[in-house]
């Protein structure tokens, strides 16, 4: 079993028996919806909302039931991934292209818990590019405008056929080199002030939780344990 199947797995005892659940994107959250799909087979009683097309695919194809968000107040738990987790737990995300919706829906959460394995711990943010949701029209302005105010280098995700990629709810992403990010909260606000822009990949002071995998074991990070974050605005 490797980390990413032992993080993704861990998350499940989390779970409880007529909970609401928001099931993110990703290659270790992948493990936690093949988990949950078992234990609904065994009997577990949950409704889902998925943050990506391929997240509900995977899960209608576990028998999980889903549900949108008409149908649901709020959710009790979200459990999903994360391309970077400074020690304050904030996280940066997107590298799936759900940026959007997973924001949407762990905003939702009462909780919400990251899965990962010991290379997204980061002393600070800024290694993984940052992923900018974008509206298609005019993204060129919206690029040159965040290189020049926000001393950031955004390259234009592209698909497998070098066509942009488009996310599910229909927008473009720019992948954006900004340097080590020492103040994610001022960042996040900056990119949003940005005309063009949807949403960016920063979460800060979001998540709950982190459970990290590494070759020695699973960690569990709880945010309390944490400097105090800055809730995102």
């Amino acid at each position: 079993m490797d980390a990413k199947q032992r993080a993704g797995e861990k998350a499940v005892e989390f779970v409880e028996d007529g909970m609401n659940v928001g099931l993110g994107t990703g290659s270790t959250v992948y493990w936690t919806i093949m988990r949950l799909g078992s234990m609904v087979k065994q009997g577990l009683n949950i409704r889902a909302v998925p943050t990506s097309r391929r997240t509900e695919k995977l899960a209608r194809e576990q028998d999980i039931t889903l549900v949108g968000f008409n149908e649901i107040e709020e959710l009790d738990l979200t459990i999903d991934g994360a391309d970077e987790i400074n020690p304050s737990l904030d996280l940066t995300k997107g590298g799936g292209g759900a940026l959007l919706r997973e924001k949407l829906v762990a905003a939702a959460s009462k909780r919400l818990i990251i899965v990962a394995d010991e290379s997204k711990r980061v002393a600070a943010l800024g290694r993984f590019p940052l992923p900018v949701e974008v509206v298609p029209f005019a993204w060129q302005v919206t690029a040159r405008r965040l290189a020049e105010d926000l001393s950031c280098t955004p390259t234009l995700r592209l698909d497998a056929a070098e066509q942009p990629y488009v996310t599910d709810n229909g927008n473009y992403i720019l992948d954006c080199a900004c340097g080590e990010i020492n103040d994610p909260a001022s960042l996040h606000r900056a990119l949003k002030l940005l005309a063009g822009v949807i949403e960016t990949g920063l979460f800060i002071g979001m998540a709950d939780i982190a459970i990290i995998a590494s070759e020695s074991g699973v960690e569990v990070i709880k945010a309390e344990q944490n400097i105090p974050r800055i809730e995102e605005r």
